[in-house]
């Protein structure tokens, strides 16, 4: 297992549209256990794979208290999702430091492979929901940010650029 780089927003590269997995083959049940070690390290409940670089249709999840209980989303799709919405706070590995209300659906349900290869149908409210949709947009290669005003998202993006450009005088 390896710690995978996180790209940061406003990387080019988290705006390209994943591609669908082909086939669930060793390299990515290894991609799998990179990303979930990768998103445990940094405290996240959610990556997508395309948040380090990879351009294919890959998702892990773990919302549980105990960090115990991962979700393997591979070609997800949505197949329902409630006619209720909320609006949640997030937050998003690759915009550090940065949270922001964004809407959402309450509820979905979702058709995917998990890590073995096999279909799955996760049904999912609160918490669970709310990740999903937030990761299955990275797949599309979108950030949440860009739910949020230009004049929100312009700020958001020269603070972090400055961040960047202190963290390499360091």
């Amino acid at each position: 297992m390896a710690l995978l780089p996180i790209l940061r927003y406003p990387d080019p590269r988290l705006h390209t549209v994943a591609k669908p997995v082909s086939v669930v083959d060793a390299r990515i049940k290894a991609l799998i256990s990179d990303m979930l070690e990768t998103m445990y390290d940094a405290n996240g409940i959610g990556l997508a794979a395309t948040q380090i670089d990879v351009h294919e249709r890959l998702i892990v999840i773990d919302v549980s208290e105990e960090r115990d209980a991962p979700l393997v989303l591979i070609n997800p799709e949505l197949v329902w999702t409630s006619e209720e919405k909320h609006v949640n706070e997030e937050g998003c590995l690759s915009v550090p430091g940065i949270y922001d209300s964004v809407e959402r659906y309450n509820a979905v349900h979702v058709r995917a492979l998990d890590g073995q290869g096999q279909s799955q149908m996760t049904q999912a409210d609160g918490l669970l929901a709310v990740c999903i949709q937030h990761e299955m947009d990275h797949l599309v290669g979108k950030v949440f940010v860009e739910y949020l005003s230009p004049l929100k998202r312009n700020r958001i993006k020269t603070k972090l650029i400055k961040s960047q450009r202190e963290e390499l005088r360091r």
